[in-house]
């Protein structure tokens, strides 16, 4: 873990974006397409600590980007190509642009100025959407990266942001995947590779800091 003032300067308010993957009702919410993801999330207490992070966020000036995944009814333009898509697509529980399920589930909080950004196809947030080109507007330089899951979307943003030049802050308790067990060794074994490991509390204390 790094340590407060290495993890300090790294989280500048001008140059951070505290990014929220997936954290919509028909993923972690009560009616949940993924029932078992939506239990770790809630249970674990990483859904809880993405919504500690968000409201501190919104209190300190950080920027926040709210990454959602969605289907048109008619399912133009999505992925076809793997069978994660082919399975989602079968679910009870579809994620229908305008639908309650691609809403922000509670207990994370939208404010006015957060970006949510939409995207119909593919596995990362970041790949082929606005959000790299919103962050580069934005004055990014480093991605808190949040949310679900820690087997697909997690890890796809953590490297696209990389690829992309970004530094990338890991909460590792703000992030839930199935089973409960996979989420720390997928940062142990990957994401601590190119990411900057944290915790909730780390990145509230620097979050809460006293402003210059």
């Amino acid at each position: 873990m790094p340590s407060y003032e290495q993890l300090s300067e790294l989280l500048d308010p001008a140059a951070t974006v505290l990014l929220t993957v997936e954290c919509q009702q028909g993923v972690v919410g009560q009616d949940s397409a993924l029932p078992e993801l939506a239990e770790e999330a809630r249970s674990s207490g990483a859904l809880v600590n993405v919504a500690r992070l968000v409201a501190a966020a919104h209190e300190s000036g950080v920027q926040v980007v709210h990454a959602i995944a969605e289907r048109r009814p008619d399912g133009r333009g999505a992925n076809h190509n793997a069978r994660l898509f082919r399975v989602a697509a079968r679910l009870p529980v579809q994620q229908l642009t305008g639908t309650t399920a691609v809403r922000i589930a509670s207990p994370v909080m939208v404010a006015e100025e957060d970006l949510v950004v939409r995207r119909l196809h593919g596995l990362s947030p970041l790949a082929g959407t606005d959000v790299d080109p919103l962050l580069r507007n934005l004055g990014c330089r480093t991605l808190v990266v949040t949310g679900v899951s820690a087997n697909v979307a997690i890890p796809n943003t953590v490297f696209d942001a990389v690829n992309l030049g970004y530094t990338a802050v890991v909460p590792a308790d703000a992030i839930a995947g199935v089973p409960s067990d996979y989420t720390p060794a997928m940062i142990r074994n990957t994401l601590a590779l190119v990411a900057t490991i944290a915790t909730t509390d780390d990145v509230l204390a620097c979050f809460k800091r006293p402003r210059r």
